[in-house]
């Protein structure tokens, strides 16, 4: 019999390579669930409130499964600190109870609201819907083991991506609405563990080190966090990724997902190539952008006087804002890990004070994180750096020891330990704008 732990190893691998196969897209109709509509301003509800719940079946690809998802739309709160409304789904381990369930944060990767988990899981597909749909397959293994699952929207209904601070808020106010359904069986004693890769890490990890302040009541039945292909400075790897044959096309996506999350107007800087590509990504999954910019740089896509992304000053404010290494360290244990040969994947970035990392994201900042939060007076952070595999490789590696590690945390086991056996990283400190 195959263990659940290697059901999700392979299901990592199918999740992450789904994207190669050819879909139709299709815009989904308009869908009234996703709106608030109610006669009571939604800065009155506390975050976390549930505003309108439905049940229906999970479905992959458009197809129903036997499986039932649960989805609520709730009070959340954006990245400028507004009253917002959001999605989760949330679905029942078949053979499992109320007492512990995960939150596992989709690598959706898009700016097209209609690619989010929650369309995908009501029936809806698109070809940017094809990443939560492969993510299907990481459901079943952990519904297996008995774990209920909440599948939050992390980026809102505009699909910020990139903008981790409202990732973190979108997820911790899911599992507030999570335990407050009656529909779902989930209560406040519910423990859980948050898992993500990649975008989802992004939400796992944004969550993670805000629930102390923003949401103690999540945080107090937290049993950890585990996370990979982890985003820590973003200003870092747009240098890191500069000039790559297919990672560069995250460098427009995630621009116009931050500056969309945080109102800025990137037109007066944009060179007329820049223009071009800015509106060509505005509602593009990253299965759209991947390889589709050969060679991009910043200074392609601004005008000659921007050529340093410091002298734009709006960007600096941005990109010190989801710079995950300035917010506070998580409270509860951690498993953090990262690969590091993203000559794999085509990018061979290496800059100053930035170094290395798998394709995407930079292994000199992710160390530098697990080694700032262990200084931070977390001793219960384990690290690990795969120095062979890529992106998509790493992600293979990590999710059944990220499985296995949570199982742990659940059973109650003391969480191992890396701090003091981490090798120094990169600088974490915010940009300084120039002139």
């Amino acid at each position: 019999m195959i263990k659940p732990a290697r059901l999700l190893a392979v299901a990592a691998a199918l999740t992450l390579t789904v994207a190669v196969a050819p879909a139709a897209s299709a815009a989904p109709a308009a869908d009234s669930f996703y709106t608030y509509s109610g006669s009571e301003p939604l800065s009155s509800f506390d975050p976390g409130a549930v505003l309108k719940t439905r049940t229906l079946s999970y479905h992959i690809v458009g197809i129903p499964t036997p499986l039932t998802a649960i989805q609520l739309l709730y009070r959340t709160t954006d990245a400028q600190g507004n009253p917002a409304a959001n999605v989760t789904s949330v679905v029942r381990s078949p053979n499992g109870d109320n007492k512990k369930a995960i939150s596992y944060q989709s690598a959706y990767d898009s700016l097209n609201p209609a690619d989010s988990p929650s369309r995908a899981i009501a029936g809806d597909v698109t070809l940017g819907g094809l990443l939560p749909n492969g993510e299907s397959l990481l459901v079943t293994p952990a519904l297996l083991l008995g774990y209920n699952i909440l599948i939050p929207d992390t980026e809102g209904q505009d699909a910020n991506f990139a903008a981790g601070p409202e990732y973190g808020t979108n997820t911790l106010d899911s599992i507030r609405a999570a335990t407050k359904a009656t529909e779902t069986g989930l209560t406040g004693t519910t423990k859980f563990g948050l898992i993500g890769y990649s975008g989802g890490a992004i939400a796992t990890g944004w969550a993670a080190a805000i629930a102390p302040s923003y949401a103690p009541d999540v945080n107090k039945n937290l049993v950890g966090f585990t996370e990979g292909g982890v985003l820590v400075a973003p200003s870092h790897n747009l240098k890191y990724v500069a000039g790559s044959p297919v990672w560069s096309g995250v460098i427009p996506m995630a621009l116009v997902g931050v500056a969309r999350s945080y109102d800025i107007d990137l037109k007066p800087y944009a060179s007329a190539y820049g223009l071009k590509v800015l509106q060509e990504v505005e509602q593009a999954s990253i299965i759209n952008a991947l390889g589709r910019y050969p060679g991009l740089t910043w200074e392609k896509l601004v005008k000659p006087q921007y050529s340093n992304p410091n002298s734009v000053h709006p960007f600096v404010d941005a990109v010190n804002k989801v710079n995950i290494g300035s917010a506070p360290t998580p409270s509860v244990p951690g498993f953090i890990a990262q690969g590091n040969n993203g000559l794999l994947e085509g990018t061979f970035g290496n800059p100053p004070g930035i170094g290395t990392g798998d394709g995407v994201m930079v292994a000199g900042d992710v160390r530098a994180l697990a080694r700032q939060y262990c200084a931070g007076g977390n001793s219960s952070i384990k690290y690990a750096q795969y120095d062979l595999l890529s992106h998509v490789g790493g992600a293979v590696r990590w999710a059944p020891d990220a499985i296995g590690w949570l199982n742990d945390r659940f059973a109650g086991k003391a969480a191992p330990s890396s701090c003091g056996h981490i090798p120094a990283g990169n600088s974490l400190a915010p940009e300084v704008p120039t002139s």
